[in-house]
């Protein structure tokens, strides 16, 4: 877009407010991205961050100077280079100086200067004192060495540098987090060996592929013992595009039958995790843990202890759900933005980050020998300068003690430089007697080496990358340390279900007549003996536990499923059901099943077909339930009957109206998930549909059990060894009961 300028006649001139704002805010956003959030590829640091570093340094604040109060750093940082607050210029260097927030501190700091509990309850600057680490001499060593460039502070009085000459890939190492205008960046910090032995192995081999850098930098390496458990294809992929994310868990403990957690991951308080984990317990979702204590002191940074209710809890599982929960897990987003070495923003992989900084690096390092070997010359040719003068002292006096401008005669008569003469015109008296000839001609051998020496590895490629590798190693054993972030593979972290949470009460579900149901405790319980609306009476009652789902079964052949924790206590007369599912119009309920997802039981209908299910296979996840039993023609939903768990010598009983009576093995039916099933018992289908003949029920018994039949006021009581008259194969008629039980009411089973 060109900018149209017009000017008055006033010589004013007038821009569109268009072009003006949009200007304005690209300017705005450009300083933003390059002189604030962002850092340099070179040395890692943010504009904000190198000026506390150079201003340290010009303070003479190196790692073996006395601490100096911190507000005299910010006072030279604000007034002579960052003109912010000051507030914002403390938190930086306070950031520098934490040891659990940065991986390799710049700043040694004496007093309070935050926690890892509480970052931020650092004590004011004008308390606090600090002093450069060893390590920031990596950044600054070879500032005054002709390294990089100087441009000039805010306000054009003093110049500071566009970038300090670091010697190791500082912007991976320490790692950053910025907000720009359109863009961030999150660095995560890296092992300094692990850094080093890449960028050497790249500088070796510049096609090293990122799959390959990633044999030595396994991953990130927080300030923090945590395990980072993102699978390596996963960290690999990230270091191959520049952004990805990483997930990081607490390390913890079986300490006499308690969880000891004793790493957090990078930048989690340990009184937060303590608070998530109380607040879970005050919930009542956390049912299995009974205390919760903080021990961690200074031997023990982090050790917080979580106390089972007893010995029978499941510590993985309760760690899992808490991972899933709380910030013993954590999440961190990577994003490799910084300023390359063009000036540009960019989002790089490892190897280009890589690859950038040790063309950074090689030009840092051509500069400090081709600024050293200008030295050593010029040193050469001052001392050419001495000897001449040294050789011809008593001329050389006499020229300066009888001639006004004793410069360009000294040059005439014995053909030396300018700066020759102006070294030998600055000698102090007391220095004549030092101009030994012995020793400026030793002086001339050392530094005519050293010249030799420079030249050779400027003139040679391999000899500055053999010296880059040299300094790289240097650094690494100098102040390299070992992995403190371990790389885990862990399975995904689950939270508890609300079943899972809830305890194992023994309650029984009663559902009446009209639909209506409730949650009575304890299993000795009279279900018809409770109260119920007027018009409604009791139906069906099922024993189960609080922890175990309820499932319904209406007219249709549809299931329904509850949680039995939720349902109303039996002191009340419950609830509709039709508030918590959704039937069809006019459906009715007429089954009730209570158990664990493994618990079996025969479903059939009237008309004389069934099958056997899981319990699990019944639920339903949607209030509209799910088709489960299909109905023939006329046929009806029959109470589904239990399986006892010794089903392999299990029987069915069937019985029908008209008093027919057949018994034949469980095995005989199919197990199903859903279906009409196979025949139980032979009933015509014209008879079903007249309703002049059908099933009154079916029951499926164990060895031990007693089949009671019931007709009117009368029963009469089978035991299992008395069923043989009535056996035969599964869809025969059956036999006939004796006499008085011809129109059967209902059968049971007696356990």
């Amino acid at each position: 877009m060109t900018d149209i300028v017009q000017i008055d006649d006033d010589g004013i001139e007038q821009v569109s407010l268009k072009q003006y704002t949009e200007k304005a805010y690209l300017d705005y956003s450009m300083y933003v991205i390059l002189d604030r959030a962002l850092p340099n590829i070179g040395d890692g640091l943010k504009p904000v961050q190198r000026r506390i570093v150079y201003a340290m340094s010009e303070l003479g604040l190196k790692s073996s100077a006395k601490f100096k109060k911190s507000a005299r750093t910010v006072g030279d940082v604000i007034g002579k280079f960052h003109p912010h607050g000051d507030s914002a210029a403390y938190e930086a260097m306070v950031l520098m100086a934490q040891d659990f927030s940065y991986r390799y501190p710049l700043v040694d700091g004496q007093g309070n200067w935050g926690s890892p509990d509480d970052p931020k309850s650092f004590a004011a600057m004008r308390y606090t004192e600090s002093r450069l680490t060893p390590y920031a001499e990596i950044l600054l060593s070879e500032l005054g060495q002709g390294t990089v460039d100087w441009v000039p502070n805010f306000d054009g009085t003093m110049d500071e540098p566009s970038v300090l000459p670091a010697r190791v890939p500082n912007v991976l190492l320490n790692g950053t987090t910025g907000i720009a205008v359109g863009m961030a960046t999150d660095i995560p910090p890296h092992n300094l060996r692990e850094v080093v032995t890449a960028a050497i192995r790249l500088l070796e081999a510049p096609k090293t592929t990122v799959a390959e850098l990633c044999e030595h930098v396994q991953g990130p390496d927080y300030p923090t013992e945590a395990e980072i458990i993102t699978p390596r294809e996963d960290i690999r992929t990230m270091y191959e595009t520049g952004r990805g994310a990483l997930k990081m868990r607490a390390v913890w403990d079986r300490e006499g039958g308690d969880v000891v957690v004793r790493a957090l991951p990078y930048q989690v308080s340990g009184s937060r995790v303590l608070e998530q984990i109380a607040q879970q317990m005050q919930a009542k979702k956390l049912p299995m843990v009974a205390d919760l204590r903080d021990e961690s002191d200074h031997e023990n940074p982090t050790r917080l202890v979580i106390v089972p209710r007893s010995n029978r809890v499941d510590l993985d599982a309760l760690m899992s759900h808490l991972f899933a929960t709380t910030d013993l897990e954590r999440s961190y987003r990577v994003n490799l933005n910084m300023i390359g070495i063009d000036g540009r923003p960019g989002v790089k992989g490892l190897g280009r980050i890589l690859g950038e900084w040790l063309q950074f690096r090689k030009e840092t390092t051509r500069r400090r020998l081709q600024y050293r070997l200008e030295r050593v010359e010029r040193r050469l040719h001052i001392l050419e300068g001495y000897l001449v003068a040294y050789l011809n002292i008593d001329e050389v006096i006499h020229i300066i003690r009888t001639e006004d401008k004793p410069k360009p005669a000294l040059m005439q008569r014995f053909s030396i430089s300018d700066i020759q003469a102006e070294a030998i015109l600055e000698l102090k008296l007391r220095n004549l007697a030092k101009l030994e000839e012995m020793k400026i001609r030793g002086e001339q051998d050392e530094l005519a080496a050293e010249r030799d020496s420079l030249q050779l590895t400027l003139g040679s490629e391999a000899r500055l990358k053999t010296l880059m590798k040299k300094e790289l190693l240097a650094a690494a054993e100098e102040f390299g340390d070992a992995r403190r972030s371990p790389l885990a593979e862990r399975e995904e972290a689950r939270a508890f279900s609300e079943l899972e949470l809830t305890t194992a009460d023994p309650i029984t579900i009663v559902l009446s007549e009209k639909g209506w149901i409730r949650a009575a405790k304890g299993h000795d319980i009279d279900a018809a003996a409770l109260s119920y609306k007027s018009g409604d009476s009791f139906k069906l009652a099922a024993p189960g536990r609080s922890n175990q789902p309820t499932i319904v079964l209406d007219s249709t052949g549809r299931a329904y499923t509850l949680a039995s924790h939720n349902l109303p206590s039996a002191r009340g007369q419950g609830e509709p059901l039709t508030g918590r599912i959704s039937p069809p119009s006019g459906a009715t309920f007429e089954g009730l099943l209570t158990g664990t997802d493994e618990r079996l039981y025969l479903l059939a209908s009237d008309a004389g077909y069934g099958f056997v299910a899981k319990l699990g296979d019944l639920q339903a996840k949607n209030k509209s339930g799910k088709a489960v039993l299909n109905l023939p023609k006329g046929g009806r939903v029959l109470q589904p009957a239990p399986v006892p768990e010794a089903a392999a010598e299990a029987c069915v009983a069937a019985v029908s109206n008209e008093g027919r009576l057949l018994v034949f093995p469980l095995a005989d039916l199919p197990q199903m998930a859903r279906g009409k099933g196979n025949k139980i018992i032979g009933i015509p289908a014209a008879r079903v549909l007249s309703r002049e003949e059908f099933v009154i029920g079916v029951q499926v018994l164990a060895p031990t059990d007693a089949l009671v039949v019931y007709a009117g006021k009368r029963h009469h009581r089978l035991k299992f060894a008395d069923l043989e008259h009535y056996r035969g194969e599964r869809g025969r008629r059956g036999n006939k009961l004796p006499r008085g039980f011809q129109k059967v009411d209902a059968i049971a089973v007696e356990r």
